[in-house]
This record gives C-alpha cells, sequence and structure tokens, in this order.
C-alpha cells in the first residue's frame, strides 16, 4: 500500500491497522502454538465484524470482578494488590480459554484514588467493605448555568471548576486565574498563581497520584505481555464515550442531562457538538497509541426507558453515530457495548456503516436484532447475569445454543455475558464455553 495516511481509504486503513495488530511485533510467544492461536483468533474475530463466517464463533468475556471472586480474593485486593489481580486474571483466563481478552482495566487502582481525594466513587477501604464492588456517585458535579463555560473552553472549565469538585485535593485550583488568560506574555503573570502553598500540596499529591498510575500501568502491562505471549489478544485498543455521556455520566449527572434536555436542549447540544469533537480525538489517538484498532464505547444512557425515540434520535444518536463513522475512517472498528434494553433502537442504529462495528446487547430481542441489523453490525453478549449467577449449567447450555442458532447463523456473533461479569458460578462460566465450543461450529 503506497501513499500517506490521509491518501488511504479507510478500509485500506483498517487493513494497515490488523496488519500491524495482527504481526505481534515485540510480543514474545511461548511457543509457535502460542502464536498460532494468537493470529487465528485475530482472523476469526475479523471475520465476523465483517459479517463472514469464521472457522467458530468466538467467545470473548468482558470480565470485571468475576476473576477475583474466582480466585477467593476480595474487590479491596482487585484495587490494591495489583500482584493479586494479576495472578487472578491470568489463571482464569487459562482455565475459561477464551479467544481475545481485555485486562483488569476496571480494578482502578485504590491508592491513586485516596491520594486524589476522588469523590466520583466509593470503593472498598473508602466507604465501602472490602468485599464490595465501587460504586459510582450519580450527581451534578457541573452546574445547569454552566455550559457556556464549557462550550467556551473547556480546559479551562475542567481545571478550575469540574475537577477541584472530583478530586478533592484539587480544590485549590478554584483560585487560578483563566487558563486562556495566559495567551502571549501573560503566562508570566499567570504563573504567579502556584505560588500559593495550598496549590504546591496539590501538585505533590498529583504527583503521588501519578507514581502509583503509573505502577498500576506497569503491572497490567505485564500482564498483558504474559497474556499476548499465551496467545490471547488483547481486545482494548482505545476508550471512548458516547457524546452525550460525556456530559450526562460524571458531569451534569443523570437527572440533571434529562432536565437539560427540556430546560436548555440548544445548549445541550452545543456541548454534545463539544464533546464529540473531544470523544473522536480519545478514541482515535488510544488505538494509534496502542497499534490496537479496537475502540470500545461503554453506552449509558440511551437505552429504552432513559428517553423517547425522540430525544434519541435528537440528543444521542447523531453525535454517537458521527463519533463512530470518524472512528471507520480512520480504520479503527467501533465496539459499541450498549447497557439496558436496545430493542427499541434497532431501527434508529441501522445506518451505521456496514460489517465495520462489533455491537454489543445487554438486552434485546435477539430474532429482531437478527433481522434488522444481522447485516449490519457484529453482534456481541446478551448471556443474562441473572442465568450465571443462580441457574445451572443446563439452562446455560440452552440459552447459548438457541443465542447460537439465532443470531450466530452464517456468522457474525462473538458470545459474551449480557454485561460486565462479577458474581456468577464458575460452573456457569464453563458452560458458556462449553456450548460456544459445541454449538458454534460453521
Amino acid at each position: 500500500m503506497s501513499g500517506t495516511w490521509k491518501d488511504l481509504t479507510a478500509d485500506e486503513r483498517y487493513e494497515v491497522m490488523f496488519q500491524d495488530w495482527y504481526s505481534a511485533e515485540g510480543v514474545q510467544f511461548a511457543n509457535d502454538a502460542a502464536q498460532q492461536r494468537y493470529q487465528q483468533a485475530l482472523v476469526r474475530l475479523k471475520d465476523v465484524i465483517q459479517l463472514r463466517t469464521p472457522d467458530r464463533v468466538p467467545f470473548m468475556p468482558v470480565y470485571e470482578m468475576f476473576p477475583i471472586y474466582y480466585q477467593g480474593l476480595k474487590a479491596y485486593d482487585a484495587m490494591y494488590e495489583y500482584e493479586k489481580v494479576n495472578k487472578a486474571w491470568k489463571q482464569t483466563i487459562l482455565d475459561t480459554d477464551p479467544d481475545l481478552q481485555l485486562g483488569p482495566v476496571i480494578c482502578y487502582p485504590g491508592r491513586a484514588f485516596d491520594a486524589l481525594d476522588y469523590r466520583l466513587m466509593k470503593w472498598p477501604g473508602h466507604g465501602l467493605g472490602p468485599e464490595k464492588i465501587y460504586q459510582f456517585i450519580d450527581d451534578a458535579y457541573m452546574r445547569a448555568d454552566e455550559y457556556d463555560e464549557l462550550i467556551f473552553d473547556p480546559t479551562d472549565y475542567m481545571m478550575r471548576k469540574y475537577y477541584p469538585r472530583v478530586f478533592g485535593i484539587l480544590e485549590p485550583f478554584t483560585a487560578l486565574p483563566p487558563l486562556n488568560s495566559a495567551l502571549w506574555l501573560g503566562m508570566l503573570g499567570w504563573t504567579a498563581g502556584f505560588s500559593n502553598p495550598k496549590i504546591s500540596d496539590a501538585f505533590n499529591s498529583l504527583v503521588k497520584a501519578g507514581n502509583e498510575m503509573l505502577a498500576w500501568f506497569i503491572s497490567m502491562g505485564s500482564l498483558d505481555a504474559d497474556l499476548k505471549g499465551l496467545g490471547y489478544p488483547n481486545m482494548v485498543g482505545g476508550m471512548s464515550f458516547a457524546p452525550y455521556d460525556l456530559l450526562g455520566d460524571t458531569m451534569r449527572g443523570t437527572r440533571g442531562i434529562m432536565l437539560d434536555m427540556y430546560r436548555q436542549p440548544d445548549k445541550l447540544l452545543k456541548a454534545i457538538e463539544k464533546m464529540t469533537k473531544i470523544a473522536i480525538t480519545m478514541g482515535v489517538s488510544g488505538a494509534k497509541a496502542a497499534r490496537n484498532p479496537m475502540v470500545w464505547m461503554f453506552l449509558h444512557k440511551g437505552a429504552g426507558g432513559f428517553m423517547s425515540d425522540e430525544q434519541f434520535a435528537t440528543f444521542y444518536w447523531p453525535s454517537l453515530l458521527e463519533l463512530i463513522n470518524a472512528l471507520v475512517a480512520e480504520g479503527l472498528t467501533p465496539v459499541v457495548y450498549s447497557e439496558g434494553d436496545y430493542s427499541p433502537r434497532l431501527e434508529q442504529i441501522a445506518n451505521m456503516p456496514k460489517g465495520k462495528v462489533i455491537w454489543h446487547y445487554e438486552t434485546v430481542d435477539i430474532h429482531k436484532a437478527k433481522e434488522i441489523l444481522g447485516d449490519v453490525a457484529c453482534f456481541m453478549g446478551n448471556v443474562p447475569l441473572p442465568l450465571l449467577a443462580s441457574g445451572t449449567p443446563e439452562d446455560v447450555d440452552a440459552y447459548c445454543k438457541k443465542l447460537i442458532e439465532v443470531v450466530g447463523k452464517d456468522g457474525g456473533l462473538i458470545v459474551d455475558t449480557a454485561a460486565a461479569l462479577d458474581e456468577a458460578k464458575p460452573e456457569n462460566v464453563m458452560a458458556i464455553v462449553n456450548a460456544t465450543r459445541k454449538y458454534g461450529k460453521y
């Protein structure tokens, strides 16, 4: 392929990204069989994304705390004991033998949270008992009358208003002058704000948190290298979010952004436009840095029950579709991880690029999804968590058999749980593995 990156088509860019991922440069494989397994998994994945028939249906579980509980650890260990996490994750991957894995990206580093006085969550040892998984605190960390400030200068708004509200150590940053006042020689005067001892202390705490985050990244990188070497590709390249969710998840909060759709829709749409550009940059930069074309987007507020069809068509889907199209144009594969019931949305989302997207479902009418989107997007997910927590292996086998027969017909299916997996009977998780191998051959 000749020419610069900007001269390549989206399909050509995808091939460059995929071949770079497939070549596994720098991966130290345990043996030839591990390398063969790694590359076969990627070919299988490529086939199902492009809606071709693979040799068999792939299994790609999104494990959250399941490996921790499975190995007899507590949620506290997941956030504070990195070596224990790595050992638990590696053993779980070896036992369940998925085609691909995504590592313990949700076992956040508790000591970094401690250093930051993080206020968006409760977590084990900080508001919760040692056995409890972290919980987000839904609130309006951005005020209803602050849209103009966010739209005018997102960086200044985040630095001097939003971050001080969600990171306790950054409260002194509210005393800084606007960042945009530091243009040209004004920068010299702006630096005087850092003479404030409280701001100096805040920076020291940031360094402490940064060192902890680095230790966490190094630990995850070591585990990822081990798993790749054993033949398990990492499914995550970049991360991004629906632009509406960037505002609604941790800024305006669920209640706040729902009210904004009625009280100030024009400002909300302008903010969504601003967030769309940020979301695109986030996804593209992460995937290219990782040399991995898979960009994950967890959808939180667009499901049926959160908004009407008209609101979805106005506030949620256009910006999300713009994000999806931009990622595809860069040769990347959006993995759209929808949470909640997306049966009411199937007709609306059918105009996404064909054979370019993985769409994960928590709850959906699988027959309707296959009928409407079977020739549009690869289907992933849908094995119910309650079934895995309280059902029998026979129940799980029957559910997976039906899922594979209906949605997996002629390809386009990745078997996964309905949402990130925490508590489940180990025998039921193995039942997913066995059912996929038993019924998923073409």
